[in-house]
């Protein structure tokens, strides 16, 4: 099974990133929307990396416009949008799919290893979340409804291994 550090995505300004910049480093990637129910979870996003990036932690945010239309924006109105309501500062990149025929490379990795509830792969809604350990592996898949501050404890865990 290839790894997440063997892949290339595209970030939100256009630029491809080798995803083995990130080794060695625990990880929280995300799916996000801008117009949905969870968007606030970008402000609990951001604390989490402000938090532990000394640490070598991350979170990568992923738009995707699959759920209820609630990412229409084009890639600069997402950057505007993170920046100047939420204050991003984490990395973000540009807009994918996690289902169907277009999926991801990586998020086809993160479901095959981290299947949801009943072993169901497919993303059910926007910020679903999956922690990273250090060697690239999915320690944790998180559903939508599951706030970034709860994940305190099992972050600190990865980074504590």
């Amino acid at each position: 099974m290839k790894s997440i550090y063997d892949l290339a995505v595209i970030d939100i300004d256009g630029k491809q990133v080798q995803l083995n910049q990130f080794a060695g480093n625990a990880l929280l990637i995300v799916n996000t929307a801008s117009k949905c129910g969870f968007t606030p979870q970008y402000a609990g996003l951001e604390d989490l990396y402000n938090i532990y990036k000394d640490q070598g932690f991350a979170v990568l945010g992923f738009p995707c416009d699959q759920f209820g239309n609630q990412e229409p924006g084009n890639e600069d109105e997402i950057k505007s949008f993170c920046s100047l309501t939420y204050d991003v500062t984490f990395p973000m990149f540009s807009k994918i799919d996690v289902n169907g025929s277009n999926t991801s490379p990586l998020f086809q990795i993160l479901k095959d290893q981290s299947p949801g509830l009943l072993g169901i792969k497919a993303i059910k809604w926007n910020f679903t979340k999956f922690l990273i350990d250090r060697s690239g592996k999915v320690v944790n898949r998180y559903a939508p409804t599951t706030k970034p501050e709860a994940l305190k404890a099992d972050i600190e865990a990865v980074l504590a291994k």
